[in-house]
C-alpha cells in the first residue's frame, strides 16, 4: 500500500512538474504580452492538464496567415485605388464632401495604411435602435433584391426570426436572385440539421466560417467571425450589432427590451462591405466569387456622409478597430459617449479614457444592468470602476440588455459595429466598423445616447465603494482572468 501511495505521488509530482515546465515553453513560444502571458501560465497551473485542453481551444496564433487574399490582379486594382486616395489626402487634393471630414485626415490616412480602407464621401446613413425595426427594413429590402443577396452573421437561431429569414431567403433564390449565406460555425451551432438541409436543398448558397466536424466543440474556439454585413444588389448595405434570433427583437423572457444600434448604408461604402464579404466567403466556401461589376458598383447619391469600413481580426497584428478608437479618444475636445455590452479594455483605452476625462473632456460609458457573460459582466464592472475616480461617468442601462457597439464624439464622428470594448474583439474576433466622419450621423447617434440616458442610473464612486465582498470577489477573480475570456 504504501508502495503505491509512493508511486502515485511521485507520478503526480512528475506530472506537476512537467505541466508547469511545458506551460512556461508554451507561453515564452507564443510571445504574448506579459499580462496575458500570465494570466495563461496561472491558468494553465491552476488546472493542470484540464487548462491545456483550454489552451489549445483559445489560444492559437493565427496573426501570420493570410487567410484571406485578393487575387493579384485584384490587389493591383486595389492598391491603385488605394494609393491614388492616400496621395489625393496628402496633397490636399481629396474633396471630403463636408468640412468637418477633414479634421480626421489623419485617422483617414491611419486607416487607409493600416486596414486598407477606402474612404467614401457620398452615403446616405439610417439608424436603427432595436430589431423589430431593423428587421421589418431588412426583409423589405430583401424582397425588392432584384440580383443578389450576400449575408454574413455571427449568430442565426433556429427559432421564429430566424426560420423567418431564411423562408425570405429561399424565396428569393427561387426567384433566381444569388444568395449566399455565411454564418459563423460557432455562432451557428443551434441550426439544426434540418434546418440546414432546407437551406441546401433550396438554391441559396451556404457556408460556416472555420467549421468543425464537431457541433459544439471547435479548434478555433477563440477566432470566430463576429461580423454582421448584408449588401443587397451592390447598392444597400448593414453593418451593426444585431444578429439574427427572437432575443434580437426582444422576445426572449431573459433579457427582455434589446437595444442595439445597426446602420443601413446606402452609398459607395457599401462597396467596402461587399469586398470583406467576398474575401470572408471565399475562406469559407472556397468558391472563386470574383470582385466584378456586377458586385462592386458605384453608386450615384446626393448625400455626403464620409464613412470608412474598418475590419480587424487576428490574422493580424495590428487591432485596427481599436487604435481607431484611441484615435477618437485622444482628438476628443468636448465629449465621448461610449455604448458596449462588454467593457474589458487593454491598458492603452483605459490610460486614453483616464487622460481624456481628467483633462476635462466629458466621458461616458453605458453598459448593461444584467450579464449574459457572468465573468465579462464583473469584469467590466471593476474597470468601469477604474475610471470613476478620473471623472468618467458609469450609466447602468436598467430598461433591458444594452448590445450596442458605439463611440461617438465632439458630434463630428462616431463608429458602430461589430466590435466591443473589450480585448476578445480587439485581438481575437473577426470584426467589421464602420468609422464615420461627419455631422448629420454624430448627433442622430449622440441623441440616441441621450435618449437611453432615461433608462439608466448612474454609478457613482459612493455606490461603487459600497458593493458587497461577494461582488468585490468576483470583480476580482474575472479581472484576474480578463486577459483570456
Amino acid at each position: 500500500m504504501i508502495d503505491i501511495i509512493q508511486s502515485f505521488t511521485f507520478d503526480y509530482a512528475m506530472f506537476i512538474t512537467l505541466n508547469l515546465v511545458l506551460s512556461t515553453i508554451v507561453i515564452l513560444l507564443e510571445r504574448k504580452n506579459s499580462t496575458a502571458a500570465l494570466a495563461w501560465l496561472f491558468f494553465l497551473n491552476l488546472f493542470p492538464g484540464f487548462g491545456f485542453f483550454f489552451y489549445i481551444l483559445l489560444s492559437q496564433n493565427i496573426s501570420k496567415r493570410k487567410i484571406f487574399a485578393y487575387s493579384k490582379e485584384e490587389e493591383r486594382l486595389f492598391n491603385k485605388a488605394l494609393n491614388h486616395q492616400k496621395h489625393a489626402i496628402r496633397e490636399n487634393q481629396f474633396d471630403y464632401g463636408n468640412a468637418e471630414t477633414i479634421e480626421y485626415k489623419d485617422l483617414i490616412l491611419f486607416h487607409n495604411r493600416m486596414s486598407n480602407a477606402l474612404l467614401s464621401t457620398n452615403d446616405h446613413v439610417d439608424i436603427f435602435n432595436n430589431g423589430p425595426d431593423l428587421f421589418h427594413q431588412l426583409f423589405e429590402d430583401i424582397a425588392n433584391a432584384q440580383e443578389h443577396i450576400h449575408l454574413l452573421y455571427f449568430i442565426i437561431k433556429n427559432d421564429e426570426i430566424g426560420n423567418k429569414l431564411i423562408n425570405a431567403l429561399i424565396q428569393k433564390a427561387a426567384e433566381g436572385v444569388e444568395v449566399r449565406l455565411l454564418v459563423d460555425h460557432v455562432g451557428g451551432r443551434t441550426l439544426s440539421p434540418k434546418l440546414i438541409g432546407k437551406i441546401q436543398s433550396s438554391k441559396i448558397q451556404l457556408a460556416f466560417f472555420f467549421p468543425s466536424k464537431f457541433k459544439y466543440f471547435n479548434l478555433k474556439g477563440n477566432y470566430r467571425n463576429h461580423r454582421k454585413i448584408v449588401v443587397i444588389d451592390g447598392t444597400l448595405g448593414y453593418i451593426g450589432g444585431l444578429n439574427v434570433g427572437n432575443e434580437y427583437v426582444g422576445k426572449s423572457k431573459r433579457f427582455g427590451y434589446w437595444r442595439d444600434t445597426h446602420l443601413r448604408l446606402y452609398g459607395d461604402s457599401v462597396m467596402s462591405l461587399q469586398l470583406r464579404f467576398i474575401l470572408d466567403w471565399r475562406n469559407a466556401s472556397m468558391e472563386k466569387l470574383a470582385t466584378t461589376a456586377k458586385y462592386l458598383r458605384h453608386v450615384v447619391s446626393d448625400s455626403k456622409t464620409a464613412i470608412q469600413i474598418v475590419c480587424s481580426g487576428p490574422d493580424n497584428i495590428n487591432q485596427q478597430i481599436k487604435q481607431g478608437y484611441l484615435q477618437i479618444i485622444h482628438k476628443a475636445k468636448k465629449y465621448i459617449y461610449i455604448q458596449t455590452p462588454y467593457f474589458i479594455p487593454d491598458d492603452s483605452i483605459l490610460e486614453g479614457l483616464k487622460i481624456a476625462a481628467a483633462s476635462g473632456v466629458d466621458v461616458r460609458i453605458m453598459i448593461p444592468q444584467m450579464p449574459d457573460h457572468l465573468f465579462v459582466y464583473w469584469a467590466t464592472y471593476s474597470y468601469c470602476g477604474d475610471l470613476i475616480p478620473y471623472g468618467v461617468k458609469i450609466f447602468i442601462y436598467e430598461r433591458g440588455f444594452l448590445h450596442s457597439k458605439m463611440i461617438v464624439s465632439d458630434n463630428t464622428i462616431a463608429s458602430v459595429g461589430s466590435c466591443n470594448f473589450d480585448i476578445r474583439s480587439f485581438k481575437l474576433n473577426f470584426e467589421a466598423n464602420a468609422f464615420i466622419y461627419e455631422r448629420r450621423t454624430s448627433i442622430g447617434l449622440r441623441k440616441e445616447f441621450d435618449e437611453d440616458l432615461r433608462y439608466c442610473r448612474q454609478l457613482t464612486q459612493t455606490i461603487y465603494d459600497k458593493r458587497s465582498f461577494w461582488i468585490k470577489f468576483k470583480e476580482s477573480i474575472s479581472r484576474l482572468f480578463s486577459p483570456v475570456l
